[in-house]
């Protein structure tokens, strides 16, 4: 499946070709380190340097044989630098090579990650400008309650964004980290001072404690991070789809030309894309719920966990890198009905205006619960399609002892809301 949706630089960190570039990387680091400090002849890390190379199928080959792709890594490596090889991997475990190759692949994925969060983020914002007055009405429990802008959705879902975007730099934060601290994580056969430098080259942290692996509850905030964010890309892909839907119809994904949306019916135009967004965020949810379950490992280690990192690092930050790049486009292209907004608005003949209605008569001097009650009496005509609820309390002698017809058409105004508008733009500094 992820081969599919995989975007070219998202599929180039996790190949296997780049993660072996990787693990020499982190080997050839280590060897340099012991050469400065005079572990390794200087001559012999020339070699290294100079003869170290692999061929992913033949490490395929050896592996078949060894069942451990770290020897068939290594096996292949020697056999491009010859004798000077026993230099490499000296005095490290499988967990030294693995879980700091695997900081920097985790790393390089979430920086295409976060590039593409900070491009959403700030789609997000822009959007929000420009729908900042477009009224829409607002929805709790999906029935109408009272006018929004479009624009002050796409501001909630720009800051949610921007929380996700925080939580993400922090998850690579905490994720950065590699170690060289030997089978049990004692230092038995390396120094700290070889961990110390040999991550600083990478552009990592040591770990300031470890057993035979990084732990992995940095692993579990990494998905868990971005299965966060692939809830609020879901959260948005369900108000679109919602909103695309027949009797709304006040936004729907871009339909270019030429394409269908079914079979059968020629007419339909269908939320192909938030619908995908959505099934896509399970898998995040899926995958973080395995990334917890790995945190707790037998003694100093099993390899319970390895199996699993496989397949749910390289899928989830593959997922969510595509997911970002539709949902962007998605954004980008909405197609947008203003006056079937207008229309919405009408649809309850002036319903959505009953708080105004029931403060006014309060203000007015009467009790809370009475004024409810005149309120609730002629909303429930009208919900029952007996009139238009402006008319109904002009026409009610109990209201009109109470307020003039210019002070009840001013409860039914949206446009003394464009100050609040402002306030809460301002708050967001937009």
């Amino acid at each position: 499946m992820i081969s599919r949706y995989t975007t070219a630089e998202m599929g180039r960190i996790w190949s296997d070709v780049h993660k072996y570039e990787t693990w020499l990387r982190v080997e050839i680091a280590v060897c340099e380190v012991l050469a400065g400090m005079g572990e390794i002849p200087e001559e012999s890390l020339g070699t290294i340097k100079e003869k170290a190379s692999f061929d992913a199928n033949r490490i395929l080959e050896i592996e078949a044989t060894t069942r451990h792709d770290v020897i068939a890594f290594l096996t292949n490596v020697a056999e491009y630098v010859g004798p000077d090889s026993r230099y490499i991997h000296l005095g490290m475990t499988s967990s030294d090579l693995l879980d700091t190759s695997l900081a920097l692949l985790c790393v390089a994925a979430g920086e295409q990650i976060q590039t593409r969060l900070e491009a959403f983020h700030q789609l997000l914002r822009q959007k929000a400008v420009e729908y900042k007055y477009t009224w829409q009405i607002g929805r709790t429990h999906g029935i109408h309650a009272e006018p929004i802008t479009l624009g002050l959705k796409l501001a909630l879902w720009s800051e949610e964004m921007g929380r996700n975007l925080r939580r993400w730099k922090g998850a690579l934060e905490d994720i950065a980290v590699g170690k060289v601290s030997g089978v049990v994580g004692t230092y038995a056969h390396l120094s700290p001072e070889v961990e110390r430098q040999v991550c600083e080259r990478l552009g990592l942290e040591p770990a300031s404690i470890s057993n035979q692996i990084v732990q992995r509850d940095r692993h579990a905030y990494y998905l868990s991070s971005a299965a966060i964010i692939g809830a609020t890309l879901e959260k948005v892909a369900v108000e679109i789809r919602h909103l695309q839907r027949t009797e709304v119809r006040e936004a729907e994904e871009p339909f270019k030309k030429g394409q269908k949306g079914s079979s059968a019916m020629p007419h339909k135009r269908n939320p192909i894309i938030a619908e995908r967004i959505s099934g896509m965020a399970r898998l995040l949810r899926a995958n973080a719920m395995a990334a917890l379950e790995n945190v707790a490992l037998w003694h100093e280690r099993d390899i319970s966990h390895s199996s699993v990192e496989r397949v749910i690092i390289p899928d989830s930050t593959t997922t969510l890198d595509y997911m970002l790049m539709k949902m962007n486009d998605l954004i980008a292209g909405l197609v947008v009905y203003p006056d079937r907004m207008m229309d919405n608005i009408g649809q309850t003949v002036g319903l959505i205006f009953s708080q105004p209605v029931l403060l006014a008569l309060v203000e007015k001097g009467i009790t809370r619960e009475e004024a409810y009650a005149i309120v609730q009496g002629h909303a429930m005509n009208v919900w029952e399609g007996r009139g238009d609820f402006r008319e109904q309390l002009k026409a009610d002698p109990e209201v009109t002892a109470l307020l003039t017809n210019e002070e009840l058409d001013a409860c039914f105004e949206m446009e003394s809301l464009r100050e609040k508008v402002d306030l809460i733009f301002a708050r967001l500094g937009l």
